[in-house]
């Protein structure tokens, strides 16, 4: 009996060695020939479950919240506050992805997950899209080279090269149970968005448009008045914009840049707004004046809670230095309509942030002085 199975056991193995030998990779064996089979891939019309990516099909502008800071408790008022997405700040905060997946979990909706990371390397696209992010952006890009690398982590096989490898995204809390399957419908529900932010970029832009998995350029307001030297409104400014725009468009992707372009300059479609700590100071000054306004039930006026406010979330941390001016034109502005006890306070906060920022000193006193509000003192 035992030489029975013995031989029955031999006869398997040849056989199967038989068959292993026929599909044995040839001598001329190339991966750029391979046909890509079947598995993972969707039949028929594939079901596009990313509402952003829906919005961009559509032709409609996306809008995505900044987040710097780590509680969920933050992350979830502002995923629920009518963004399209969020978009975690990996590139310049010192959080770690632990905490990133944490606030994924919590709320991973209705603003979708999004990230900046701080480049296109495999572990800096792996982790966040296994952890549930449906919007990737890459600062930086300077090459074609660069963008390659950012699709190929970015996209799952045949298109990229993401590694199959688990994660939250997969479970039934995030992404698991997405119409026609998370893994085969993937490729058509991600959005990479890429940003210009040097002169190298602008020169490649229009080949780094074309690659395919592109879905959009940030022109990035801030670093490319810091890699030019020169400042919004502009001509040479002006120029290297324009030359995103133009780049994004001829590739059929859209163009992305802060929100304060929203509506101001038509051509863009997707917007970064400002971070939960800007929101909170906002809002929270805006409850107190209306709580003021209606105890004292004196008539509508600018109210100087509201200009320091906006000074503070826009000036305290200069991410951006036009937003930054835009609030000092607006303050300089109200303060003709404030007491002059209130109009001091506006110079005050105003030295106070000339103090804290003296590189854009001047400036700040520049734009106020021409919407009518005189600082004094150097």
């Amino acid at each position: 009996m035992n030489r029975m199975i013995t031989s029955v056991g031999v006869a398997l193995m040849l056989a199967m060695g038989a068959s292993m030998a026929q599909a044995q990779v040839g001598a001329n064996f190339d991966p750029a020939d391979w046909v890509y089979g079947p598995r993972g891939v969707a039949e028929g019309e594939v079901p596009i479950w990313n509402p952003v990516m829906q919005k961009i099909k559509n032709g409609e502008p996306v809008i995505g919240g900044t987040i710097r800071a780590t509680d969920p408790r933050t992350y979830c008022a502002m995923a629920g506050a009518g963004y399209d997405f969020l978009w975690i700040e990996m590139q310049h905060e010192a959080m770690t992805w632990e905490q990133v997946s944490r606030m994924w979990l919590a709320c991973p909706g209705p603003a979708v997950p999004g990230v900046r990371i701080a480049h296109e390397s495999e572990g800096n696209v792996q982790k966040p899209v296994d952890m549930g992010a449906l919007v990737i952006v890459v600062p930086t890009v300077d090459s074609v080279e660069e963008a390659k690398r950012a699709v190929a982590w970015t996209y799952f096989p045949p298109m990229g090269r993401r590694s199959n490898g688990g994660g939250q995204a997969f479970s039934s809390t995030m992404w698991g149970e997405v119409p026609g399957g998370y893994r085969a419908t993937w490729n058509e529900n991600v959005v990479l968005i890429l940003m210009i932010e040097t002169l190298e970029g602008v020169q490649n832009a229009r080949e780094i448009a074309k690659i395919p998995g592109v879905d959009g350029l940030f022109a990035a307001s801030g670093d490319l008045g810091n890699f030019s030297g020169y400042r919004q409104g502009d001509p040479e400014y002006e120029m290297l914009i324009t030359e995103v725009v133009q780049a994004a468009q001829a590739a059929g992707k859209i163009a992305c840049g802060p929100l304060r372009w929203m509506g101001t300059r038509p051509d863009f479609m997707c917007f970064q707004a400002g971070t939960e700590g800007a929101n909170i100071r906002r809002g929270a000054q805006a409850e107190i004046q209306a709580a003021n306004q209606r105890f004292s039930d004196a008539p509508a006026r600018p109210r100087i809670a509201a200009v320091l406010a906006n000074l503070t979330a826009d000036c305290g941390e200069i991410v951006y230095e036009a937003d930054c001016l835009s609030a000092v034109r607006e303050a300089a502005s109200a303060s003709g309509d404030l007491t002059a006890p209130e109009q001091q306070g506006v110079r005050a906060r105003l030295m106070e942030l000339m103090a804290a920022h003296p590189s854009q000193a001047a400036r700040i006193r520049e734009v106020a002085a021409g919407a009518g509000l005189a600082i004094e003192g150097r």
